[in-house]
């Protein structure tokens, strides 16, 4: 194995930079500000990719692709919208690659677009052109559509999955006959991913609205769930957004109602990416390596035989084949270890850096005894478990370590979510206790853009489930009707 990472006390940024690497989940690209992913790293997406797709489906949502291009006129129709993406924009403007008589590639000068395309940064513009051909009646709707896709948005200051030029994502557009049916489908999927979130991730988080200068560029409401880091730092990690009928109208897209009268149709949008990938990581990863939740795990369980011949291995081989089949046979993955390129205890090293959450060492001895040496991942303690029993115990196990890992996210939350009253005491907090802070905002722009640039804390949600508590703005000290959560963010 190769050396072993920082300690998360010592750098949290480079302990988290390594950790990706040397767990093989992703690297950097050749392109500036890309990544590559890893098959580790893509198995671990494919996981959460299939559980949510699943949970759209079971919604009512269907898939569909869009196309990658997007005509730049069609950003100039919805002008929050482009407001909110224009810097991170890339655009193509030639079709056309020539040698020069030095034999170096330019580009074909003759070859320019007659309009500039956008490399889809989201897909409302180019979906909601579209949809202007589909919607015609109330008939037509509601239209429940999901796409897989990648998406550009140019950053500079890049962190694998966390923040790349290109990443991978779902977004969710559907258009619906009434502003009832739209807040009602805006909520159901942020609830969703909630749901994904807490019972697969095992990251609780809080669910609330984003404050006006937060919210999605054209949309009228943001949905938020906010997730607290082991640094004490917030990540967004998937928004649905209420788009009233702001498309509807930058596209002319209207249908006739059961009334027979002409209405603009109302909208919803929704998104999680491989930003999740960073979310699981900096939830539960110790200094070891990853930490991964049982349900998402590309291997649940790994046998690892301990053996110095061929005959010893065949021995261990004929015993525990019949576990492996009963394992799967209940839904579980397992993994067996054959490689006799290494030794017991670099595999050991190696998918504890992984996060391969139950281990199973079987020897010689082990096979006399009739008891496996059964190792769990998040706590590191050792059980030894009779042959007859270990695959009930490793299932309830699995269970056991799914939870487990979620209250321990959650009691850390707990353990580092503070209330204030004063500007002072927040500032103090930010420093010496950083992780979510309740406290009291006077609700202008203003005050939340002073708090941003003083402290660099932002307002992460106005959370729903929090009860109106008359107060006073920590920094004004003006009337204020609930607490809001800040935190400072990646």
């Amino acid at each position: 194995m190769s050396k072993g990472l920082i300690k998360r006390s010592e750098n949290y940024s480079q302990w988290y930079n390594e950790l990706v690497v040397k767990a093989d989940l992703a690297e950097n690209s050749a392109v500036r500000g890309c990544m590559v992913i890893k098959p580790y790293g893509y198995a671990i997406w494919e996981k959460m990719q299939a559980q949510l797709d699943k949970m759209f489906k079971d919604t009512g949502h269907m898939n569909a692709y869009f196309p990658l291009f997007i005509p730049k006129s069609f950003f100039n129709k919805e002008a929050s919208h482009v407001d909110g993406f224009a810097k991170e924009c890339a655009v193509v403007t030639h079709y056309r690659l020539r040698t020069t008589e030095n034999n170096e590639i330019e580009v074909d000068p003759n070859a320019k677009l007659e309009e500039e395309l956008i490399v889809r940064p989201t897909s409302e513009t180019i979906i909601w052109n579209t949809y202007k051909n589909w919607i015609q009646s109330y008939r037509d709707l509601p239209i429940l559509v999901n796409q897989w896709a990648n998406v550009v948005r140019w950053e500079m200051r890049t962190r694998l999955f966390l923040r790349t030029a290109e990443f991978l994502w779902q977004e969710g557009h559907t258009a619906h006959a009434t502003k009832e049916e739209a807040i009602e489908e805006t909520k159901q999927m942020i609830n969703v991913y909630a749901e994904f979130a807490e019972n697969w991730m095992a990251m609780p988080v809080k669910i609330g609205t984003k404050t006006d200068s937060e919210r999605f560029a054209g949309a009228v409401d943001t949905y938020t769930i906010e997730a607290l880091m082991q640094d004490g730092k917030a990540l967004q990690s998937g928004t649905s957004h209420f788009l009233g009928q702001n498309f509807a109208k930058a596209f002319d897209v209207k249908f006739l109602t059961k009334e027979n009268k002409e209405e603009y149709v109302w909208a919803s949008s929704w998104g999680v990416s491989t930003r999740l990938m960073g979310a699981l990581i900096m939830s539960h990863s110790d200094d070891l390596g990853l930490v991964l939740p049982p349900k998402l795990a590309p291997f649940q369980v790994v046998f690892v035989p301990i053996f110095k011949n061929d005959d010893q291995l065949n021995a261990i081989s004929e015993r525990i084949d019949p576990i492996i089949k009963a394992l799967k046979s209940r839904g579980i993955t397992v993994q067996f270890d054959k490689r006799d390129s290494q030794r017991p205890g670099f595999k050991f090293a190696e998918y504890e850096l992984k996060g391969y959450p139950v281990r199973v060492a079987v020897g010689p001895r082990d096979l006399e005894s009739g008891q496996y040496e059964v190792a769990r991942r998040d706590t590191l303690e050792k059980s030894f478990v009779a042959e007859s029993e270990i695959v009930e115990y490793i299932e309830n196990l699995l269970g056991e370590m799914q939870t487990a890992i979620f209250n321990k996210a959650k009691i850390r939350r707990e353990e580092t979510t503070s209330k204030v009253d004063t500007y002072d005491e927040f500032k103090k907090i930010l420093e010496e206790k950083p992780g979510f802070i309740l406290a009291h905002w006077d609700g202008t722009a203003e005050t939340e853009e002073r708090i941003k640039n003083e402290t660099k804390a932002t307002i992460r949600c106005i959370p729903i489930d929090s009860e109106k508590e008359e107060g006073k703005c920590m920094v004004t000290g003006k009337p204020s009707k609930r607490r809001v959560i800040f935190a400072k963010a990646y």
